[in-house]
């Protein structure tokens, strides 16, 4: 929402009486207003009066120094998602500023609610091409849900209420503050009042209770319906009513992989994953359902595959917070605007007592299918080399399905997300729409200290781990006690399984030789273990999960192992493939 719209309706005043302070000064204090006690982020000159100021008031606010820009964005990312708070992360001007803006895009596409700072040169040199200046707010626009320029200092209240309140509200996403230096320095009258209410801006659309009851109406006579859930449901914190409506009208739910962990993997209507990677049954009988609802959820084309041929022979139902996705891929039948939450418990007092058994037991049929041609070897190997669906189930065993998973991009992540046992709501923290590399190592940090209560599990690929490896300086630095799981087959593995199966095995640039990552973990101080055998791998995840302090363990897999089953790239979900 990039407009110039005006606030309206602000209350809550933080501190009533002016206060004379600097612009530095006044973003900490908007900062302490918004409850931020975490910021992320990197020093340097057009940042650095702010800095100044923070260091008075850091037993107000913990700053953690990251190694790259671009780890502070992934930082806040993983911190906003385990905690669903607003993660902060700061840089300078210029490259420090240019370096946020792949972690801003991933916050964007997967709804993340960021406030990110970026200092400027000073307004007189605007457009001068000065030393790290860049126009970072033109940059940043098209992956941004709103962003603002400040040079003047009196301008730093209302700008940032404005900032937290956006991010944070309706659909949630990132937002960017960029701040001359002059305006940094400039003495004002400060006063700070919470943002409620930007006019033009409509976060959450009033739900049409007619809309929900033809809803009701299509469920309570469908045959063969079918739930997807997306993130939105966790957005909404609608866990427990996707859960009393899925029970109460017995229907077969499916998930998109940032919809993961919203009910628990073990719940019997709980049938699995849709999408490129996604589980058997789900996939093919989405082109078999009578009814398709869909719930917080935007229909990529990962889960969709070839829209030509996706559901068509289903009435469509889909819940949504944001207009924007109505019909913008999937033409609805019947569309439900609003908080997942409010609409969700509205549907359930107009739902029938039902139950689809025979319906079930197709997905389980498919679910038997899926097993012996793909999962029985991936858990329980009979091949010499170890498999990535091994050290999932090994972690699962140890962790008992409590952890919070934060993987990265990739054959690991695919594994991760259709292995991992979850109990417990936002559990599931990956980069989704824009498949970031790097992203699970920062995340992980952010992620554990917004959770430290939590076991925090990264597994990454050795592709993506080098991306954003620098990150293990934080931890060290921070003592944030991540697990680290890398799972090594010296492939960036994905692309490699494409050009095995649509190149003729052309593995052009995806073999790497990689460094000895034990010794580098070692090298920051955190305990670390390689391990190579199958014999070895229980004793050695069990020491990593039983361990107080950071922990790395690298797991050598199979080099070309591929991951099971597949849509190829413009197929139809009816055509997945299981080898």
């Amino acid at each position: 929402m990039n407009t110039q719209a005006q606030t309206i309706n602000k209350t809550e005043n933080a501190d009533k009486k002016a206060l004379r302070i600097t612009g530095s000064e006044a973003i900490i204090r908007c900062l302490i207003a918004e409850g931020v006690d975490v910021l992320y982020g990197y020093p340097g000159g057009a940042i650095m009066p702010v800095y100044d100021e923070l260091y008075k008031f850091r037993n107000e606010i913990h700053h953690v120094l990251t190694r790259h820009e671009q780890g502070a964005t992934h930082a806040a990312q993983g911190y906003a998602r385990i905690s669903g708070r607003v993660g902060v992360a700061m840089a300078t001007s210029g490259p420090g500023a240019t370096n946020l803006i792949t972690g801003i895009a991933d916050a964007q596409i997967d709804s993340t609610p960021l406030v990110c700072i970026t200092g400027q040169v000073a307004s007189n040199l605007l457009g001068s091409d000065a030393f790290q200046e860049t126009d970072i707010v033109g940059i940043s626009t098209p992956v941004t849900k709103w962003n603002h320029q400040i040079t003047k200092a009196s301008e730093i209240p209302e700008v940032m209420a404005k900032a937290f309140y956006i991010a944070k509200s309706g659909r949630p996403g990132p937002v960017l503050v960029d701040i001359t230096k002059d305006a940094q320095f400039e003495e004002f009258d400060f006063t700070y009042e919470k943002c409620i209410g930007v006019r033009s801006y409509n976060p959450v659309p009033k739900t049409d209770v007619s809309a929900v009851k033809a809803a009701a109406e299509l469920i309570n006579t469908a045959k063969k319906p079918m739930i997807v859930w997306g993130q939105g449901v966790i957005l909404g914190e609608a866990e427990a009513e996707l859960k009393a409506v899925i029970e109460k009208a017995g229907i077969p739910a499916a998930w998109t992989i940032l919809g993961a962990s919203a009910i628990p993997t073990s719940h019997p209507l709980n049938v699995g994953m849709v999408g490129m990677h996604g589980n058997y049954g789900p996939n093919k009988l989405t082109n078999e359902c009578d009814v398709l609802i869909a719930i917080g959820m935007r229909f990529d084309d990962r889960v969709t595959g070839n829209l030509n041929t996706y559901a068509k022979q289903a009435k469509v139902i889909h819940f949504e917070i944001d207009p924007a996705e109505i019909d913008k891929n999937v033409k609805t039948d019947v569309a439900v605007l609003g908080d997942s939450k409010d609409s969700l418990a509205q549907l359930l007092t107009y739902l029938d007592k039902n139950n689809h058994k025979a319906w079930l037991e197709e997905f389980r049929a498919y679910d038997a299918i899926e097993f012996e041609k793909v999962i029985k070897e991936d858990l329980t190997p009979t091949k010499e080399g170890l498999t990535m669906g091994e050290v999932i189930k090994q972690i699962n065993l140890e962790t008992k399905g409590n952890a919070a998973i934060v993987s990265d991009v990739g054959q690991h992540q695919m594994i991760a997300c259709r292995y991992a046992e979850f109990n417990i709501t936002k559990s599931n923290i990956t980069s989704g729409g824009l498949g970031t590399m790097g992203f699970a190592l920062p995340a992980a940090i952010g992620a554990k200290m917004a959770a430290p209560e939590r076991e925090v599990v990264a597994i990454i690929g050795d592709g993506g781990y080098q991306m954003t490896i620098q990150e293990l300086g934080t931890i060290f630095q921070q003592r944030v006690p991540v697990k680290i799981v890398v799972l090594n087959n010296e492939f960036l593995g994905m692309v490699r399984q494409w050009q095995q199966l649509f190149f003729d095995k052309r593995y052009a640039s995806t073999e790497m030789t990689n460094p000895d990552f034990v010794t580098i973990a070692k090298g920051y101080h955190i305990e670390a273990k390689r391990v190579n055998k199958r014999e070895d791998l229980a004793a050695a995840v069990k020491e990593m999960i039983a361990s107080d302090d950071a922990y790395f363990l690298e797991v050598c897999v199979e080099k070309e192992d591929n991951v099971f089953p597949m849509i190829p790239s413009g197929a139809s979900v009816s055509d997945i493939r299981l080898s």
